[in-house]
């Protein structure tokens, strides 16, 4: 398959609305296994300063409809300890980011219960499409959160966090370590500092 990459070559001051008191009910063992293969939709617009994309939805997301959106994930606070957000959003208010000129995306849209369920392929169909969106859309930059995924899928085996070389037409790209609780070679400082890095060469 044909990479979808290119060959080489301000955030929103203002915010939004104050966020709604409470949260959402857990969902059940019962609505978790349902949410299998189920997709969410985007938070999208055109022209984002970022365009962050997840590997896939895991089930607890698929439940709820939103994005990062389990316990113990990591991807809404270093956000906002990165500077992103003026303060922590909930995954129930994950439509608040448009404002800050961000959106979610992901590589895969199928739900699964874990990333590596996914095939080389469906992870290489689906950055094709993800391709096309960006094209379509053209957000500044393309936030892909997790290494291996990113090789995988955009079949760049040797890629490194940070800046890529390549592009998406103009959108340039950049990969983050993936949020989730389960990687343990990034504590939650650590992570919010490589979310600072790309803050900054998105406000540059």
């Amino acid at each position: 398959m044909t990479s979808p990459l290119s060959a080489p070559g301000p955030l929103s001051a203002s915010g939004p609305r104050g966020g709604a008191v409470g949260a959402p009910a857990k969902p059940t063992k019962d609505q978790l296994a349902a949410a299998a293969d189920r997709t969410i939709p985007d938070v999208i617009a055109p022209g984002l300063a970022v365009l962050f994309s997840g590997i896939n939805p895991g089930l607890y997301s698929a439940a709820t409809g939103h994005h990062f959106a389990r316990p113990g994930n990591r991807f809404w606070p270093a956000l906002h300890r990165s500077g992103f957000t003026p303060r922590q959003l909930r995954p129930d208010e994950q439509e608040d980011l448009l404002a800050y000129g961000l959106g979610i995306t992901n590589i895969a849209p199928r739900a699964t219960a874990r990333a590596d369920e996914l095939t080389t392929a469906e992870l290489q169909a689906g950055a094709t499409q993800l391709a096309a969106k960006v094209r379509r859309q053209r957000p500044r930059w393309l936030a892909v959160v997790g290494v291996t995924a990113y090789r995988t899928a955009f079949q760049r085996p040797k890629a490194t966090f940070g800046a890529q070389v390549e592009t998406i037409g103009t959108t340039r790209l950049w990969v983050l370590p993936n949020p989730s609780g389960l990687n343990a070679h990034y504590t939650p400082d650590s992570l919010a500092a490589e979310f600072a890095k790309l803050r900054e060469a998105a406000s540059a």
